[in-house]
């Protein structure tokens, strides 16, 4: 789905991946789960292009939801997979601290875990080889993507912000939908290693310019990171 030149988005709203389109090729922001990979070829062949088209996929952290088709698309079509220093383990075998879960729905919970088996996410690969990058890189990807350090959520937890997108993924640094109770509206993520901060991180989103700060679960915010956060610690 476009939300805006060059800006699209996979997935829905419980679990969204982000593309960015541009003349020199295509960048993509998290991999969802492994099911995600339909969505994505379907895009991609929406745009006319072609997955090999595809320069690079950054990863804001190590979840499962975040990992989906990441190894398939290093494996058979040769994408370097990006991800914070602090996450490649993580990336590379599962292996992730405990996490605090926060207030449960029973209905919603139900309604996050059914999705995840429907796309496959029972069965996520380890990404095999991943590019380690760190806070303040501008990758040598389309859209020039720059990587905005939000230790919180994980160690390595990041936001990519892409000007020429006027846009910034900022995966789970914090949420519009809840996925355990379905509360929405900017808000703490569940399942973050370290609450405080996450929150603390966000004063980092403030300092940027965008139309558009994309989550990776829940809708689009259109309108500025300040504002964003801003809501999001009101709910704290």
């Amino acid at each position: 789905m476009q939300l805006a030149p060059h800006l699209h988005r996979l997935g829905n709203d419980i679990v969204a991946t982000y593309l960015i389109d541009t003349p020199e090729g295509i960048t993509l922001i998290d991999a969802g789960f492994p099911g995600h990979w339909r969505d994505l070829h379907k895009e991609v062949t929406a745009l006319g292009k072609r997955l090999s088209d595809i320069k690079g996929l950054i990863l804001t952290h190590g979840d499962c939801d975040h990992i989906g088709f990441a190894e398939r698309l290093r494996d058979q079509h040769g994408v370097p997979v990006y991800v914070h220093a602090a996450d490649a383990d993580q990336a590379r075998t599962g292996a992730r601290p405990k996490a605090t879960t926060g207030p449960m729905r029973l209905g919603p919970t139900m309604g996050f875990f059914a999705y995840a088996l429907r796309k496959d996410g029972l069965r996520a690969r380890h990404v095999q080889q991943v590019d380690q990058i760190a806070d303040g890189d501008v990758l040598p990807l389309p859209g020039k993507p720059k990587v905005i350090g939000l230790p919180g959520h994980s160690p390595g937890s990041i936001a990519i912000h892409v000007p020429i997108a006027d846009a910034v993924m900022i995966g789970d640094a914090f949420v519009t939908r809840h996925l355990l109770t379905g509360r929405r509206g900017p808000q703490p993520a569940p399942f973050s290693q370290d609450p405080q901060a996450a929150l603390s991180s966000l004063e980092r989103l403030t300092e940027l310019q965008a139309s558009w700060v994309l989550p990776a679960h829940g809708a689009p915010w259109h309108g500025s990171p300040a504002d964003a956060v801003a809501a999001a610690q009101l709910t704290r």
